[in-house]
C-alpha cells in the first residue's frame, strides 16, 4: 500500500468514526501520514535539485 492510499483509507475511517476518543486516534494517524508524505516529497526533490559536480 502507497502512503497515498493509507491517508485515503484514514480518511474514510475518520468520516465514519462516531467516539471521539477513535476519530481523534484517526486524526493523530493521519497527521503523521501526512508528515512522512511531506518527508518522501522533500527527499524526492532535493535528489531533483542535485547539480553535476562541476
Amino acid at each position: 500500500m502507497t502512503i497515498e492510499q493509507h491517508i485515503e483509507e484514514l480518511r474514510a475511517e475518520l468520516r465514519n468514526a462516531c467516539e471521539a476518543c477513535e476519530r481523534r486516534a484517526i486524526e493523530v494517524e493521519l497527521e503523521c501520514a501526512h508528515a512522512e508524505l511531506a518527508i518522501i516529497v522533500a527527499e524526492q526533490e532535493a535528489r531533483l535539485d542535485v547539480k553535476p559536480p562541476f
